[in-house]
């Protein structure tokens, strides 16, 4: 075959030396345009590449369509591009901020003199139209040198910023400069060559604009430049791009499904948390009706644990230094912990995790086999730093209370304790309706070794282990490198939404490296001490997280059980309201949570009211009920039955016992959760 023809192998492409990858992949049947174009190349490092680039020797690469999460990216990125640019051209005093594609769409920060209202975002849309259709060119330039890069941005002081900081990321953002070039983006006409507008930026782009075919800006947000709230405030529109107009419309349904589903606004609406400036930012206060829903999960937690063999623990908030030395964490996670407090002259902290202390109680005394496991547990509040743009509703909080546990066992133990927990992930999310989870098994980054502790046979043993649960658990899982602790791998358990959203829910670990460290050990049946395995495992993870995707999965509408009042007694006329009082007495002292409406109103508007309200369960009560001792229910669905009082109480009893999820939120379908909204 001759040098200068491509040749496709196993989906990949060789590519001569002196030639694009472009007009490689082109001389190939893989497409170029429209939804399964190929947009961006991936080399044998995993590096992206333009369709532009020419590489200096033979190569083989990857070609990356549209569609693919690396496409994806690559997409929302330009359509970033194009915003700036479209905002730019509106609004010429606009100063630029970054722009990186996020889950499901993108972001451009930007420093002007007043927000951007709803009527300027549709105007911004109508310019990223224009300047989609003509087709511009992305290409990339490279900077000769620093001092030419400040003074071609001389007018763009958040760039001149950045490239100051060549390289540096911050609070997770995708920052715009890379770690090797200092690269520009520009958008070129291609029929002329003219530069129509540039970025900094380390790319890849799209080839054109023209594959942009399908995207919305969705809203404008305040937001401090590099998340920090010493910086000044930006404006940042948020906007998300797909491959085709189907995909859009599917996308926008979703987002405005998740929108009535907001915890944030569910949990006002039902009094559930608050926050105060007083307190603080991240510091959410429990309403007595969210308590319920926390107080009900860790029964249900407290009395699965004892079941298993679990003992309870309390452990302080505070602890010296000297703790966190040794398990490590003011080495590895200092940026995650809050600024030490003084006392007597010593150093306490704020704890993040409840590891350390656990260790503490097991090591109180001397252990002996007959003990393991050793299962220890604590809803444990913790504290870790977030900074103020990370922060969402009890989503992601500054201090949270977490399903904690520490399971201390022999090598030989550790898989079949590790395989219970996953089986108790299994339990819990179908308790609860969520069928919808996998696991991703976090590896250490054997090019990235420096942030790992180098006893190869104990990493080799602990993934041993861990894989083996993993896979006897029959729970589907992918594998992810470098995302494993400096200690060993991480299992994270992910759930997903009724909208499709995906949350990490718990995050569990086989650990030998930390038993060393604290000199964790048993005494086995010949006398000899050997050091425990450890496990750490949260199903259930914190309660603020958890009851903020609960919340959002049954739209507020939770089981009879979860929800923070389970009944409401609706009497017809105000001379009815002592049988309905008589009513709820009954239901009080058979441990329901029930309340009486005696407000003034008409009976369809107070039946609206326990509706919104979405309390599971409404009884009305007439002269025919109060004389025949029974009541109507009226059941989420529009179901009504009557019935005697003694049968709705047990029947109502059992939808508890039982933790029912009839007529929960997640079973229902988008018109039901409007209808209660």
């Amino acid at each position: 075959m001759p040098a200068s023809c491509p040749e496709v192998m196993a989906e990949r492409v060789l590519v001569p030396a002196g030639t694009t990858c472009g007009e490689a992949i082109a001389a190939t049947k893989l497409p170029m345009a429209g939804p399964n174009a190929i947009v961006v190349v991936r080399l044998p490092d995993r590096t992206l590449k333009d369709l532009d680039w020419t590489p200096d020797r033979e190569v083989e690469v990857e070609p990356v369509a549209i569609g693919d999460a690396d496409g994806l990216n690559v997409l929302r990125h330009s359509t970033a591009h194009v915003l700036a640019q479209a905002v730019q051209d509106l609004y010429p005093e606009a100063k630029l901020g970054i722009g990186p594609p996020i889950e499901d769409g993108f972001y451009y920060d930007f420093d002007v003199s007043k927000p951007f209202q709803s009527d300027d975002l549709e105007r911004i849309e109508t310019r990223m139209q224009e300047i989609i259709k003509t087709g511009q060119r992305f290409q990339r330039r490279v900077f000769p040198s620093l001092d030419t890069a400040r003074a071609e941005l001389v007018n763009e002081p958040y760039k001149l910023e950045l490239i100051d900081i060549k390289g540096e990321t911050n609070t997770g953002e995708v920052m715009e400069v890379g770690c090797g070039d200092l690269t520009i983006y520009d958008n070129i006409d291609p029929r002329t060559g003219e530069t129509y507008w540039s970025d900094l930026c380390r790319g890849p782009h799209l080839p054109s604009t023209k594959l942009i075919s399908a995207f919305k800006l969705t809203r404008n947000a305040a937001a401090y430049w590099r998340g920090d709230e010493k910086n000044q405030q930006l404006q940042r529109i948020y906007g998300t791009a797909w491959p085709t107009r189907d995909q859009l419309k599917d996308y926008l349904r979703r987002l405005e499904e998740a929108a009535k589903r907001d915890h944030r606004r569910i949990g006002e609406d039902l009094d559930l948390f608050t926050f105060s400036n007083e307190i603080g930012r991240g510091l959410p206060l429990w309403m007595p009706n969210g308590t319920i829903i926390r107080d009900e999960l860790e029964g249900w937690a407290r009395e699965t644990e004892r079941r298993l063999g679990y003992q309870r623990v309390v452990t302080p908030h505070i602890t010296k230094d000297a703790l966190y030395y040794l398990s490590g964490h003011l080495p590895y996670y200092r940026e995650d912990l809050y600024s030490p407090i003084d006392i007597e002259g010593e150093q306490y902290y704020l704890r993040p995790m409840n590891c350390p202390h656990h260790h503490m109680i097991y090591r109180a005394r001397p252990r002996s086999y007959r003990e393991l496991p050793f299962k220890i547990a604590e809803y444990g509040t913790v504290y870790r730093f977030e900074r103020s743009g990370q922060l969402h509703g009890i989503m992601r909080t500054r201090g949270f209370t977490q399903n904690d546990a520490h399971i201390y066992c022999t090598l030989d133990q550790a898989k079949d304790q590790f395989l219970e927990v996953m089986h108790m992930h299994d339990d819990y999310y179908r308790g609860l309706g969520i069928t919808d989870f996998y696991m991703v098994l976090a590896l250490r980054d054997p090019a990235n070794t420096d942030k790992y502790h180098d006893d190869g046979e104990m990493w080799r043993n602990a993934e041993r282990i861990t894989r083996e649960a993993m896979e006897e658990s029959n729970i589907p899982y992918i594998e992810e490198l470098g995302g494993a602790a400096h200690y060993g791998p991480k299992v994270d358990f992910i759930i997903r939404a009724v909208t499709g959203k995906e949350f990490a829910a718990s995050t569990n670990q086989v650990d030998l490296y930390t038993p060393q460290r604290f000199e964790l050990t048993y005494h086995d049946a010949d006398g000899a001490e050997k050091p425990v395995a450890v496990i750490h495992r949260a199903p259930l993870g914190s309660h603020e997280r958890f009851v903020g995707f609960l919340t959002e999965h049954f739209a507020g509408a939770f089981p009879v059980w979860l929800a923070p009042e389970q009944v409401r007694v609706i009497p017809i006329m105000p001379d009815l309201t002592d049988y309905a009082n008589k009513v709820r007495d009954i239901l009080f002292d058979a441990s329901l949570r029930v309340d009486v409406d005696t407000s003034d109103g008409r009976l369809p508007a107070k039946i609206r009211v326990a509706v919104t309200r979405k309390i599971p369960l409404i009884l009305v009560v007439g002269r025919r009920e109060a004389e025949q001792q029974t009541v109507s229910v009226r059941y989420r669905s529009g179901e009504e039955r009557s019935m005697s009082v003694n049968a709705f109480v047990a029947h109502a009893v059992e939808l508890v016992r039982s933790k029912s999820l009839e007529g929960a939120g997640h079973l229902r379908g988008t018109n039901d959760v409007n209808s209660e909204s």
